[in-house]
C-alpha cells in the first residue's frame, strides 16, 4: 500500500528517510509527478524501472536542488552551464553535462553498470517547492515521470494512487499537484559546442541569447 505523506516538514523528512532506506517515493514537480530512488542504490533504481515497466536502456534524468549538486555528481560545470542555470533555474531546462569517467562521484552515482554507463548526465532544478524541499534533504535524485511506461502522466496524488493501484513497489507519495507544464528544454553542453536536443518550455531564441548559436 502506498502511503500519502503531507507536504510539510515532517512529511518531507519521512520521504527523505524512506528514500535513504531504498524505497521509491513519488512527488509533484513543476511539470508532472516524478518517482525517484536513492542515488547510490542500483537495486532501488532497478525497482523504479520495474515499477514503471520501463526498458532499462532508457536513460533517467536527475533532479537537483542547485548547481552545486551537479558538481557533487562529478559533472563538468563550466561557464556556459552557470549562465544557463542563472537564467533558467529553477525551471524547465535540463542541462546535459559531461560525466568524466574518472569522476570522484562513484559513491553518489552508484553501480556504473546500471543504468548503462554514459559520458553525460542530464540534470534539472524543478520550480516546485515540495520537490526542492525534498532535494535539499536528499541531494540529487534519479527521477522518472511517475506513470506506467506509455500511460498518461500523473499530476495529482489521486492520479498516482490509481495508476499504481495494487503495486507494492511504490512506498509513498508526497501530497500535492503538478501543473502539467510543457516538458523541459534539453541542452547538451560538450567541449565541441552546445546542442539543442529538445525544444520545450524554454524556446531556442532564449537559449541562443544565453549561449550564442546552438546546433
Amino acid at each position: 500500500m502506498t502511503d500519502v505523506l503531507q507536504p510539510d516538514a515532517a512529511g518531507v523528512a519521512s520521504a527523505a528517510a524512506r528514500l535513504h532506506a531504498g524505497a521509491l517515493v513519488a512527488f509533484p514537480t513543476d511539470t508532472v509527478h516524478g518517482v525517484a530512488c536513492r542515488a547510490d542504490d542500483p537495486e532501488a533504481l532497478s525497482r523504479l524501472f520495474e515499477l514503471k515497466g520501463r526498458p532499462p536502456e532508457r536513460r533517467v534524468a536527475w533532479l537537483i536542488d542547485d548547481l552545486e549538486q551537479a558538481r557533487q555528481l562529478g559533472l563538468a560545470v563550466d561557464g556556459r552551464a552557470m549562465e544557463l542555470a542563472a537564467r533558467f533555474w529553477p525551471g524547465g531546462l535540463t542541462i546535459v553535462l559531461p560525466r568524466p569517467g574518472d569522476s570522484a562521484a562513484s559513491a553518489v552515482l552508484g553501480d556504473p553498470s546500471f543504468p548503462p554507463p554514459s559520458p553525460t548526465l542530464g540534470v534539472r532544478v524543478p520550480a516546485h517547492p515540495i520537490a526542492r524541499a525534498l532535494l535539499a534533504r536528499t541531494g540529487p535524485l534519479p527521477t522518472s515521470s511517475a506513470n506506467p511506461h506509455g500511460m498518461p502522466d500523473c499530476r495529482s496524488t489521486d492520479d498516482i494512487l490509481v495508476a499504481f493501484a495494487g503495486a507494492d513497489l511504490l512506498d509513498a507519495v508526497l501530497d500535492g499537484t503538478s501543473p502539467g507544464a510543457a516538458p523541459s528544454t534539453v541542452v547538451e553542453l560538450l567541449s565541441s559546442g552546445a546542442r539543442l536536443l529538445r525544444e520545450g518550455a524554454i524556446p531556442r531564441p532564449a537559449i541562443e541569447a544565453a549561449l550564442g548559436s546552438v546546433d
